[in-house]
């Protein structure tokens, strides 16, 4: 068994709790694996540009980004987007496109399940 970090943010703490439930609850791999890269050190963690979700996501489709969505890039399909934090510039590229702006919790409460949701890390 790996050992769990502890995190100092208490909102990041609550979230991991909820991810961690939801997987166990509704038997969803998915929000493990999300928590997982969530509970890694803030320097193993790459962020993802809105060029990327351009590049690898398909039209309409729903993506998580565990971390923190900066606006490199265009994006030129609609989309559903997921991530614990989005630069301002990211947040309105999203919505000029068509799509979406979403936090973790909307996206758990939304499909518990998981199904239809893409991990992108």
């Amino acid at each position: 068994m790996v050992a769990r970090r502890r995190k100092g943010n208490p909102e990041l703490v609550r979230l991991l709790a909820e991810l961690r439930h939801a997987a166990r609850q509704h038997a969803a791999p998915i929000w493990e694996a999300v928590a997982e890269r969530l509970e890694r050190p803030r320097h193993q963690t790459v962020p993802v540009n809105v060029g990327q979700l351009d590049r690898l996501a398909r039209a309409d489709e729903t993506i998580v980004v565990p971390g923190k969505l900066l606006a490199d890039g265009r994006l030129a399909k609609p989309l559903t987007v997921a991530a614990v934090a989005f630069s301002a510039e990211a947040r309105t590229k999203i919505h000029a496109a068509g799509g979406t702006a979403l936090g973790l919790r909307d996206v758990i409460k939304a499909r518990p399940d998981g199904a239809g949701v893409r991990l992108l890390a």
